[in-house]
C-alpha cells in the first residue's frame, strides 16, 4: 500500500505547524501524486456519479412523493437532557430493560458474513456498513487547489477526531490517488483545508454539495454558503454558516489495496492536523474550552441517504473503579455474581 507520510516537524513545535509538510512516498513514484488522469470533466463519468450507479443509494424511485407524506420538520424540538433507560442500574446487571428479549433468549439468531464471499458485490459491504456504524459525524471539507483558481467543498462521513495533542483528523475517500476525487486532488496538491461541521440551519445547503458537479464547477455556487477567507493559517475559506470550523494541514495519505479486486486500489485515508478552531461566540463557554450542543445542532449520517439530528442527550459519570465498582473486594462479588460468564 502506496503510504504517504509527513517526516517534517515536531508536532510540539508551533512554529513547525505553519510550515508546510514534506511528503516523503515510500511505494508510489512522485508522479502518481500529480493526478496524470485526464480531469473529470473530460471523462465520461466522474467518480462520484459511478459510485452513486453502483452503491443506489436511494431506495426511493419517488423521493418527493415520499417525503410529501411525511410529518413537517419540528422546528420546536429542541436539545434537550433526559434520564437514562435505567437510573438504578447497578454494576453487573447487563442490559437494561430495552434489550430484546427475544435476542436475550437466543430466538434471534446473528449471521456471520464474509465481505468477500463469492456473488457478494462490494456496494453491498458498503451499504451494510454505513447503516451498521451510525451515528457518523460529518466533516464538511473546504479545499482548493494549489493554484487557487479552483475550491471544492464537500461532505464527508468517512471523518472522525483521532487526537487532541496535538489535534489530528481523519477522512477517508473512496478513491484512488490515480482517479481521486476533487477533494482529495486539492489536499494532496496544496496540502491544507477547512473542516466544518455541519449544523441544522444548512444541512439541505450542505446536502447540495455532494452532488457530481465537474472540474470547475464550484460547490459554493451550488449550495449558496458563504466562503469567509480569513484563516490565519491555511488558504482555503472556512463555512460562515457553521458554527465550528478547523484549519488543517495534511499529515499522512494511506491509499488501500482492494481485497475484491486484487492488484487494484479502493480508496484512501487522509490525516490532517488542526492548526485553528473558529468557534461562533454564542456557542462557546467562558474558559473557551466548551461547544454548546443546543447552538451547534450537529447533524449525523446514517445509512443510505438519511440524516440523523440530535434532539436528546443524557450523561452518564465515567465510573471510578475504587469508589464505585467498590475495589477488587466489590470486583470478585461481582464475579461470584455473574456465575463466571467469562
Amino acid at each position: 500500500m502506496p503510504l504517504l507520510q509527513s517526516t517534517l516537524r515536531p508536532s510540539s513545535s508551533i512554529c513547525a505547524l505553519r510550515t508546510p509538510p514534506r511528503i516523503v512516498i515510500t511505494s508510489a513514484p512522485r508522479s502518481h501524486l500529480l493526478f496524470t488522469c485526464q480531469p473529470s470533466s473530460s471523462r465520461k463519468m466522474s467518480v462520484s456519479t459511478k459510485q452513486e450507479a453502483a452503491y443506489k443509494r436511494n431506495p426511493h424511485p419517488d423521493f418527493k412523493k415520499v417525503e410529501e407524506s411525511r410529518p413537517d420538520w419540528e422546528q420546536d424540538s429542541n436539545f434537550r437532557y433526559t434520564k437514562t433507560a435505567d437510573p438504578s442500574w447497578t454494576f453487573g446487571s447487563g442490559a437494561n430493560a430495552l434489550h430484546d428479549q427475544d435476542a436475550a433468549a437466543g430466538k434471534k439468531k446473528h449471521v456471520c458474513i464474509d465481505p468477500y464471499e463469492p456473488g457478494r458485490p462490494s456496494p453491498f459491504n458498503y451499504k451494510l456498513l454505513i447503516s451498521g456504524i451510525v451515528p457518523r459525524p460529518i466533516g464538511f471539507v473546504s479545499t482548493q487547489s494549489a493554484s487557487g483558481e479552483q475550491r471544492n467543498l464537500a461532505p464527508f462521513s468517512y471523518f472522525n477526531m483521532m487526537n487532541h495533542d496535538p489535534p489530528m483528523f481523519v477522512l477517508g475517500f473512496a478513491s484512488t490517488l490515480a482517479a481521486p476525487k476533487d477533494t482529495l486532488r486539492h489536499l494532496v496538491d496544496s496540502r491544507e483545508c477547512v473542516v466544518n461541521i455541519i449544523g441544522e440551519d444548512f444541512l439541505e445547503a450542505a446536502n447540495a454539495t455532494s452532488v457530481d458537479a465537474p472540474v470547475g464547477a464550484s460547490e459554493w455556487e451550488v449550495s449558496g454558503l458563504t466562503p469567509v477567507a480569513d484563516c490565519v493559517d491555511v488558504r482555503p475559506p472556512r463555512v460562515r454558516e457553521a458554527v465550528f470550523s478547523v484549519e488543517c494541514k495534511l499529515d499522512t495519505v494511506r491509499e488501500f489495496d482492494s481485497r475484491a479486486n486484487p492488484g487494484a486500489k479502493s480508496g484512501c485515508m487522509v490525516v490532517v492536523e488542526g492548526t485553528r478552531f473558529w468557534v461562533r461566540e454564542d456557542a462557546l463557554n467562558d474558559e473557551r474550552s466548551l461547544i454548546a450542543p443546543e447552538v451547534l445542532r450537529p447533524i449525523s449520517r446514517l445509512g443510505g441517504i438519511t440524516y440523523g439530528r440530535v434532539t436528546e442527550a443524557i450523561e452518564i459519570p465515567r465510573p471510578r473503579f475504587a469508589e464505585d465498582v467498590g475495589g477488587m473486594e466489590g470486583y470478585e462479588k461481582l464475579k461470584k455474581q455473574g456465575g463466571g460468564r467469562l
